[in-house]
């Protein structure tokens, strides 16, 4: 049993006196179902080490770290965490989401919010493995299971136990934070677990799992099936220019970043290699298989199975999309990893011999029951009080930025716009690529990270104001940081983040590089 009493915390300044109900090495002996508690460890000297975690982290504050293992089935291994300020706990929970096919807990997020007042939770998802690795799902449903709704879900529970039985009460308000998969983690929870979470930030989600993944085996056969087709990675600069200069400037500014790729209009034919074959022109095949990453995967029928990619930032597509040399991209990675391992249960599976239409079939009668957060049904989340923002980088190379333009637009189509606002938004950011990163401001509050004019106008505590207040700030802004003379990093760009539909619209003075001079414009 866990040992209890009451002892005064004093906090710093001018916050209320917080009252712990357990020492942390006594949660060591906390009994929850199907849980074991394997470490109760009080951390104080300010920094931390976890081994395979990189870095060590500093100026942490005091806190209480409580490790465990999830046993929901005989076949579950869920690793878990709790981390907990000893004082100035801001009585929220944040929830940590994963990558990619997850594996491991992201201890720098817990850092970051750790730093500012949260309690905070995460798992890895039921494995240990690398973000690319599927191979521990061969054979074993159950883990597949805990990867795509369970672990999650039973970590929030369970966190939110242990704060009880620490701070001997609930956790006034839960958050979410989390992008890729764990965007798809964030849907998941609004959509079959609305009372987990009160506010959810949810990031380029891969949500449609089980579709997007047997498109992107139709994409790969489209790329590299026929040698001829394969774009070099070596094109894609002569690609992106092309792009760019056909687009750029329709957002009133030329920047190297197209503003709203809705409204570009770029035919690829244009590249076309007069003569022979060369780094600043296409072969027709290449064209060809252009035109399909761009316009999307088709069945038989000629409709879209899942959406293409956005122009204006293609050199980005060498990691994700075309690789060093075909079949190399972190795209053929988790398709043949996920097709392999998770669908087809054969580890000699080969994407380039497979039928797609047969692919699409097996992966979502097998796979989307568990993986999939595409219900657009969101009303009881609404009803528990739920805020949800959504947030996709316009030339994201990993999942494209249509899917969630898509969902938001499904969520719409079943509840209707007006109730959708009233707790729902999408903010699409322009030269954002998976996540953070790329041509643009892309520092927007995400993971808990500052933009240039604090946290207070990131999304993440827009959320929390709409959450806690009952509005969300209007006046969000991202921020592009470059590495100083100095080493420091530097805001080098704001731009102002809208609520879709709406777009950044130059005014038509001022630099271009101050969010103060651009304004939200329906485009």
């Amino acid at each position: 049993m866990v040992r209890v009493w009451w002892v005064l915390v004093c906090l710093l300044g001018s916050q209320s006196t917080l009252l712990l109900a357990a020492d942390c090495g006594g949660l060591k002996d906390l009994k929850l179902e199907d849980t074991t508690i394997t470490l109760a460890q009080s951390v104080t000297s300010g920094v931390l080490e976890i081994e395979g975690a990189g870095a060590p982290m500093r100026d942490l504050p005091a806190f209480c770290r409580v490790a465990g293992v999830l046993r929901p089935t005989s076949d579950s291994q869920i690793r878990f965490e709790v981390w907990m300020p000893v004082q100035g706990w801001n009585s929220r929970l944040l929830g940590s989401g994963n990558g990619g096919f997850a594996g491991e807990i992201w201890y720098d997020q817990f850092a970051g919010y750790l730093k500012r007042g949260f309690a905070v939770a995460g798992t890895d998802a039921g494995h240990q493995a690398e973000g690319t690795d599927a191979s521990w799902a061969y054979g074993h449903p159950e883990k597949v299971k805990d990867f795509g709704w369970r672990a999650i879900h039973l970590t929030a529970e369970r966190a939110k136990q242990i704060l009880v039985a620490f701070y001997g009460k609930s956790e006034e308000k839960a958050y979410f934070d989390a992008c890729s998969d764990g965007g798809r983690e964030a849907l998941m929870e609004a959509q079959r677990f609305p009372e987990d979470y009160d506010g959810i930030l949810a990031g380029a989600p891969a949500n449609a799992w089980s579709t997007m993944l047997a498109a992107g085996a139709g994409a790969l056969q489209s790329l590299i099936a026929d040698p001829k087709a394969y774009i070099s990675d070596k094109k894609l600069p002569a690609i992106q220019k092309a792009t760019l200069a056909a687009c750029d400037s329709l957002d009133g500014v030329s920047d190297g970043i197209i503003g709203d790729p809705a409204q570009c209009r770029f035919d690829p034919q244009v590249l076309l290699c007069k003569n022979g074959n060369a780094l600043d022109c296409l072969t027709q095949p290449q064209v060809d298989a252009l035109k399909t990453l761009y316009g999307g995967e088709k069945d038989v029928r000629n409709k879209i199975v899942f959406p293409g990619f956005t122009m204006g930032d293609e050199t980005s597509w060498k990691e994700w999309i075309v690789g060093e040399d075909p079949g190399s991209s972190l795209s053929s990675q988790f398709v043949q990893n996920y097709f392999r391992y998770m669908v087809v249960g054969d580890p000699k599976w080969n994407v380039l011999t497979a039928d797609f239409g047969a692919l699409l079939r097996e992966s979502n009668e097998k796979r989307s029951a568990d993986l999939d957060a595409t219900n657009p049904d969101l009303s009881k989340f609404a009803a528990h009080g739920g805020k949800l923002i959504l947030y996709h980088g316009w030339n994201d190379p990993a999942i494209s930025p249509w899917n969630t333009i898509a969902y938001y637009k499904s969520v719409e189509q079943q509840m209707g716009d007006e109730k959708v606002s009233t707790f729902a938004r999408l903010y699409m950011v322009p030269g954002m690529e998976h996540c953070s990163g790329g041509p643009g401001a892309s520092a927007l509050g995400q993971f808990g990270m500052e933009t240039a004019k604090g946290p207070k106008h990131g999304l993440f505590d827009s959320l929390q104001d709409w959450v806690e207040k009952g509005s969300p700030d209007e006046g969000v802004i991202a921020t592009k940081y470059a590495a100083g003379k100095d080493g420091v990093r530097k805001a080098t760009m704001t731009r102002p983040l809208c609520a879709y539909p709406k777009v950044a619209h130059y005014k038509g003075t001022g630099s271009t590089e101050d969010a103060k001079n651009f304004t939200c414009a329906t485009p």
